[in-house]
């Protein structure tokens, strides 16, 4: 199944976003084929809808049927069968490490039980920033480290699919009043 796809670059003009119906999840596909990408920050990668300017400045508009959580390597396809790929933007997180694993697990259980996003690498957890978190873990007997670098929590409850729908992608944010 060979297509081309004609030349890539045509829009007709600045002001028109192509929209982009459908996506590639990472892995389906190969990101050597991109055309462009895309670098979205955390907040903006559970979206259903968003203008986006792309790393080569040209926009297109996100239009899913309904909200996806975008990842890194996933890839936008555009009307004309061009894909951009996502790229994650690097942000301020906590990489936060333990003596041991039961204490990790035990760190673990507490960010859940604040149904924070996590992303777990290997022998450490990730968290987004947060003065008030760190020193909880602190208190706990772990080590918080900031670092500079995509986010990319586990699905759990931000997951959409199957159809279980979270509506809290858009109110998390009152945990720390």
């Amino acid at each position: 199944m060979t297509e081309s796809f004609g030349n890539a670059g045509g829009f007709g003009g600045a002001g028109t976003a192509p929209p982009i119906l459908s996506f590639l999840p990472a892995g389906s596909w190969e990101v050597g084929r991109s055309i462009d990408s895309v670098v979205i920050g955390f907040d903006h990668r559970f979206r259903r809808r968003l203008l986006l300017r792309t790393e080569a400045g040209r926009e297109v508009l996100l239009d899913l049927p309904q909200a996806v959580r975008l990842r890194q390597d996933d890839g936008l396809v555009l009307p004309d069968g061009g894909i951009v790929r996502v790229c994650a933007a690097a942000e301020a997180l906590l990489e936060i490490s333990a003596a041991d694993s039961a204490l990790l697990l035990r760190i673990s259980w507490h960010l859940g039980n604040r149904h924070l996003p996590v992303q777990f690498l290997g022998g450490c957890l990730r968290i987004r920033a947060d003065h008030v978190i760190a020193e909880m873990v602190q208190g706990l007997g772990g080590i918080v480290l900031p670092v500079e670098a995509p986010f990319d929590p586990e699905a759990g409850a931000y997951s959409v699919a199957g159809g279980h729908h979270h509506h809290d992608d858009e109110d998390d944010h009152h945990h720390h009043g």
